[in-house]
């Protein structure tokens, strides 16, 4: 598998089947997320690993939404505040660095046929207050993390994009239909030369 199949192949699941992550699965993701990069190798994370009943009950609290009540277990993942790089003109990094390591554990988690969704609209407070956690971390995201039991929603768009097809290209004049999804590379890439 290529990188650029891979990152097409991670989604955001909502959606998670009962079974569990096996160790060996969790300590492979895990371990991709110890080697993600970070500004002067400074590190400032911690991930926090949520699998009991008890923990999970505690931690759907700061996050309710009933999809995400649907995973098998989940990732606290915290900034290190205390140890993140602090650019001269003051730019803390700890949200790049967390946001490093956060998408090689979605991309790693993706080519071990697991499935992920970033939660960030979570209750941080009550997250900290729940889990004991120092002043010093902040619970940035909260990564559910299972075997998926929907599927990616560009399929599923995709199967009714093709029984639209017909239509939408003569209401269009024969033009494909636009894809809203991602911007075009024009968009995001500029030659500053």
């Amino acid at each position: 598998m290529t990188f650029l199949d891979l990152v097409k192949q991670r989604y955001s699941c909502r959606n998670y089947q009962p079974r569990a992550v096996e160790q060996e699965k969790l300590d492979y993701v895990m371990e991709c997320v110890r080697l993600a990069p970070s500004a002067v190798n400074k590190q400032p994370w911690r991930f926090h690993i949520v699998r009991s009943e008890e923990d999970k009950a505690k931690l759907q609290q700061c996050y309710s939404h009933e999809w995400f009540q649907t995973a098998p277990m989940y990732i606290i993942c915290s900034i290190l505040h205390d140890e993140e790089w602090v650019r001269s003109d003051g730019k803390h990094h700890g949200d790049i660095d967390i946001a490093i390591a956060v998408e090689h554990l979605c991309l790693a988690a993706t080519e071990q046929g697991l499935a992920t969704c970033w939660g960030c609209n979570f209750d941080a407070v009550k997250c900290k207050e729940l889990f004991d956690i120092a002043d010093n971390e902040e619970p940035a995201v909260l990564i559910p993390i299972g075997y998926a039991a929907d599927e990616p929603m560009e399929q599923r768009e995709q199967s009714q994009t093709c029984l639209d097809s017909a239509e939408s290209r003569q209401r269009s004049g024969g033009a494909q239909p636009k894809d809203k999804k991602r911007k075009r590379m024009e968009e995001i890439c500029w030659n500053l030369d």
